[in-house]
C-alpha cells in the first residue's frame, strides 16, 4: 500500500529543502520533489568549462546563509559543510590601480576610508550591535515592540534611495562606491527606494559574520540540507517534473518552491489569486559567465587577490547609469559586474595550479543578449593580462538561466523586482494561497532571494499550523 503523505514540498532549492526539513523535524510525514536530477536550484555546483573545474550554477558568496537564523539551528557543519571565510569580504577597485576593501573588522574597514571613516563607525556601528534586535524585521518582516528603537533607526536608513543615501553620508568616493556596489546586488536604480536596505544588511553581514564560501562549492550546502532531510525521515525523488497537479500524490499540504508565474500556471487556486501571481513584476536578469583560468586574476590592485568577492564598476556614478539600463530594456556597455574567486582560498574547486571565477551583470528580464565581451572588458580594465589567463568559458544568458531553473523567471536570480511596492505586496500574500492546503515557498515570498532557507521555513510554520487542524 502506498504511504500516505502529509505534506508534498515541490521543489528541491535551498527554500524547498528548509521546508521539508521543518516539516519532517516536527514529525509529518513529508515527500520532497525536485524537477532536475540534482538537487540545489540555485545552489548547485556543476562542471561547465572543463573536467575538474567546479563552478557554482548561480549563488557563490553566502553573506545571508551565515546570518540565516534557521541554518544557525541546524548547524548544517555535522552534515559536512564548512565555511570558508576569506581575508577580505569585499574589495572594490578603481582605475588608478587603487582599491576600497570591506573586511570583517569595522574598525579596520573605517580606518581605510579615510574622512569617512567616523562616519562609518557613526552610522554602521549601532546596526551591527543591534542585529540580534534587527533579525525579525529582516528576516520575518516582524515587528517586536520592545525592540523598536533599533528597528526604527534601520528603516529610516533601509528605505532610502542608495545614491542619495551615498552623497548624505559619506563624502569620499571610496565610500560612496563602494555603498553603490552593495546597493547593486539589489537589482534596482540606485535612485529607488528600497536600494539602502541591500547596502545596509550585506555592510552589517560582513561586520558580523563575513562573506562566506562553501568548501567544495555551494552544491555543500544542498548536501547538507538533504543529509539532514533524511536524516529527519524525509523522501526525496528527483527527476520528477511536474506538468499538471494531478501528478502529484495526495496530502494534505502542499508547499510549492515555485515561481509565482509556474505556481500560477500549475496550482489550483482561485482566479483572483492566479492574477495576483502574474501581476508580480519581474526584476532584470542577469548574464553569468564563468571561466577556468590559467592563474589568479591579476588584480591591479594588490586588495584584490585577498577578496572573496569583487565589485567592479568604478564609481557611484558610473554603477548608477548601470543599473538603470536593464529598467529601460538597454544593455549596460559598462556594466556593474559582481565576480568571485574561490580558488584563491579553496584548491579543491579546480585542478593543481589552476583557478576558476565567477561573475554577472544585469540585463533586462529575459534577454537572450551575451554580455560576456563587456563584463571581461570590465575585468580587464582592473585586472590587466586577464584574458590571457582564460583557458575556457561558460555563459549563461537570461533566457539561458531560466532554461536550466523555470524558477529563474527571465533570468531574475531575485524572484521579482525588489521595489517598496512590491515588497509591500509580498507582505500582504504571505507564505498562503486562496487554497488553504497550498503554501508558496519560492524567494518570491519574504524575506526573499538568498541561500537562506527563511522563505521555506516561514511557509512550513504555516503549514504546520494547518495540520494541526482537525480534519
Amino acid at each position: 500500500m502506498a504511504k500516505a503523505w502529509e505534506a508534498v514540498v515541490i521543489g528541491g532549492g535551498p527554500n524547498g529543502l528548509a521546508a521539508a526539513i521543518t516539516l519532517a523535524r516536527a514529525g509529518r510525514r513529508t515527500l520532497l520533489l525536485e524537477a532536475n536530477e540534482s538537487l540545489g536550484g540555485g545552489a548547485r555546483t556543476l562542471e561547465l568549462t572543463l573536467p575538474g573545474f567546479r563552478h557554482d550554477l548561480c549563488s557563490a558568496v553566502h553573506p545571508l546563509a551565515a546570518l540565516s537564523p534557521f541554518f544557525r539551528e541546524l548547524s548544517l557543519e555535522r552534515y559536512g559543510l564548512q565555511w570558508i571565510e576569506p581575508p577580505l569580504a569585499l574589495a572594490h577597485p578603481f582605475d588608478q590601480g587603487q582599491a576600497v576593501t570591506l573586511e570583517r573588522s569595522l574598525e579596520l574597514t573605517a580606518d581605510k576610508l579615510g574622512p569617512d571613516g567616523a562616519a562609518w563607525r557613526r552610522r554602521l556601528q549601532p546596526l551591527v550591535n543591534a542585529w540580534p534586535r534587527l533579525e525579525s524585521l529582516v528576516f520575518r518582516a516582524r515587528l517586536e515592540p520592545a525592540r523598536i528603537g533599533p528597528v526604527l533607526s534601520f528603516a529610516r536608513a533601509a528605505l532610502a534611495p542608495a545614491k542619495h543615501q551615498a552623497r548624505r553620508w559619506w563624502r569620499g568616493r571610496e565610500a560612496q562606491a563602494l555603498w553603490a556596489g552593495l546597493a547593486a546586488h539589489s537589482l534596482l536604480p540606485l535612485e529607488w527606494r528600497p536600494s539602502a536596505a541591500f547596502a545596509l544588511v550585506l555592510a552589517i553581514a560582513a561586520h558580523r559574520v563575513g562573506w562566506p564560501i562553501a568548501r567544495g562549492g555551494s552544491q555543500a550546502i544542498t548536501d547538507a540540507l538533504a543529509a539532514y532531510y533524511h536524516a529527519a525521515g524525509g523522501e526525496i525523488r528527483a527527476g520528477e517534473r511536474i506538468a499538471s497537479w494531478k501528478q502529484l500524490p495526495p496530502a494534505k499540504a502542499y508547499l510549492c518552491a515555485l515561481s509565482p508565474r509556474q505556481l500560477a500556471e500549475l496550482a489550483p487556486i482561485s482566479e483572483s489569486n492566479r492574477r495576483r501571481l502574474r501581476g508580480l513584476r519581474p526584476g532584470p536578469g542577469v548574464c553569468k559567465l564563468d571561466w577556468a583560468l590559467s592563474a589568479p586574476i591579476p588584480w591591479a590592485a594588490a586588495e584584490c587577490a585577498r577578496a572573496g568577492t569583487i565589485h567592479l564598476g568604478g564609481t557611484l556614478e558610473e554603477i548608477a547609469r548601470s543599473e538603470r539600463m536593464p529598467w529601460k530594456g538597454q544593455i549596460a556597455p559598462r556594466p556593474f559586474v559582481l565576480l568571485s574567486q574561490p580558488t584563491g582560498f579553496d584548491s579543491s574547486r579546480a585542478p593543481a595550479g589552476r583557478h576558476i571565477a565567477w561573475a554577472y551583470c544585469h540585463m533586462p528580464p529575459g534577454s537572450p543578449g551575451d554580455a560576456a565581451e563587456a563584463i571581461e572588458a570590465q575585468v580587464e580594465r582592473f585586472a590587466p593580462g586577464f584574458r590571457r589567463c582564460i583557458l575556457a568559458r561558460s555563459v549563461l544568458t537570461a533566457a539561458a538561466l531560466e532554461r536550466h531553473n523555470p524558477n529563474l523567471a527571465g533570468g531574475d536570480i531575485a524572484g521579482g523586482a525588489q521595489t517598496l511596492g512590491q515588497f509591500l505586496r509580498r507582505a500582504w500574500m504571505g507564505h498562503r494561497s486562496s487554497n488553504p492546503a497550498i503554501f508558496p515557498c519560492s524567494a518570491a515570498t519574504l524575506p526573499g532571494a538568498g541561500v537562506h532557507g527563511l522563505c521555506g521555513y516561514a511557509a512550513a510554520l504555516r503549514a504546520l499550523a494547518w495540520l494541526q487542524k482537525p480534519d
